[in-house]
């Protein structure tokens, strides 16, 4: 035979799960109806109850939060149907954000990133160096970028943001209006990582995808895939979950010890980038010399080898004075060359993806003219 207490107590249970719905509904009548100004004890339980903490001790919490301030430059992340979120939108669009950092931001463009010019890299540089400079209770500064062309950008902010603070660059595949938009979790980590004491000196990270890559390594892999950044062979530098994980950090110059001074750069030079393949021409070479070009990339196959006339005209670029950079169309592996004080204009890429090679000679070149001086700078940076 049943215990009647324990049928009782069942019967208890019952009751209250049918009537806990019921409690809530007459509670939110009961607010509903009261004064506006009037704080009920309803309220101020809540209040405390949320975070286990008064309004003034929320107030006190919000402001031992690491500050992490916002550059928007536009990109997918942002390029919703009918228009562009702002960096306003952006950061409210991540879900509590506010306890785990106070964020705020700048609209410094919101374009396309292939519609963003070399001037404004350098505003974008001096900008974050301005605000580091200025604001020494600043934990990190996210950027957000369009994918398409983020690794250059990142590169360029790794050698030329001279801070040992992080900067973050981030983007998305999805754009927000897309079934499986990503740029709001990417955000959030970035955030998270800007803010993570452990992300100091380490130069400009790139953070989608839950995964921590350095500037200098991490190249777009795929033109869709959400995991399309990658370090390749050299894997990531750390991971950020519910924390934030570093295994490991760039040990070639960059940041707080860069040389790069862009407070003293007005512009820089022209370089391009020319691809090697069978029979491939060296007019095209010689053209971009004569249109102005101070440097030239060859993204050789193999190991750097090149075909057709281009030898012809790497000879006619080094003649007039232009630089040439040999690096891999392979995306792995390295080029050598460039001795120790060479006098040649011909210097070896090392393992730097060809459009990242441009962006170093972009820089070496708008500090010095010495071959020696820039074949130092690729076996340093």
């Amino acid at each position: 035979m049943a215990d009647p207490g324990r049928r009782r107590s069942a019967e208890g249970g019952i009751v209250r799960a049918v009537m806990a719905p019921f409690k809530v509904f007459f509670a939110a009548l009961l607010i509903g109806l009261l004064p506006s100004g009037t704080v009920s004890a309803l309220d101020t339980q809540s209040a405390t109850s949320s975070a286990g903490q008064t309004p003034a001790q929320q107030a006190a919490t919000t402001a031992a939060l690491p500050r992490v301030f916002l550059f928007a430059t536009g990109g997918t992340i942002s390029n919703k149907t009918g228009g562009r979120l702002t960096v306003d939108e952006l950061i409210k669009s991540v879900p509590n954000l506010d306890r785990r950092v106070r964020a705020d931001g700048e609209q410094f463009t919101n374009v396309a990133s292939g519609a963003i010019t070399m001037d404004q890299w350098l505003s974008l540089a001096q900008k974050v160096n301005d605000k580091f400079k200025k604001e020494q209770d600043l934990a990190g500064i996210v950027v957000t970028s369009g994918t398409d062309t983020l690794e250059e950008l990142a590169y360029f902010l790794h050698l030329t943001v001279r801070d040992v603070r992080p900067v973050v660059v981030v983007g998305s595949m999805r754009n927000p209006s897309t079934t499986g938009y990503e740029g709001v979790a990417n955000l959030e980590d970035a955030f998270v990582v800007a803010a993570d004491p452990a992300a100091r000196d380490m130069g400009t990270l790139v953070v989608l995808n839950d995964e921590i890559n350095s500037a200098r390594e991490v190249t777009k892999t795929d033109s869709r895939l959400l995991s399309t950044f990658s370090s390749r062979d050299y894997g990531v530098l750390g991971t950020v979950f519910d924390r934030v994980a570093i295994f490991r950090k760039p040990v070639r110059r960059h940041s707080a010890k860069s040389e790069f001074d862009v407070a003293a750069i007005t512009s820089l030079p022209r370089v391009d980038v020319i691809l090697t393949y069978q029979g491939a021409p060296g007019d095209l070479i010689k053209a971009a010399v004569d249109n102005g070009a101070k440097g030239v990339v060859i993204a050789g196959a193999g190991a750097g080898a090149t075909s057709g006339t281009q030898g012809e005209g790497m000879s006619y670029a080094t003649e007039k004075g232009a630089f040439v950079v040999t690096t891999t169309r392979t995306g792995g592996g390295g080029i050598g060359g460039g001795g120790r004080g060479g006098t040649s204009r011909r210097i070896g890429g090392d393992d730097l993806q060809p459009v990242k090679a441009r962006i170093l000679l972009m820089l070496a070149l708008a500090t010095t003219s010495d071959p020696a001086e820039v074949q130092r700078m690729f076996r340093e940076y």
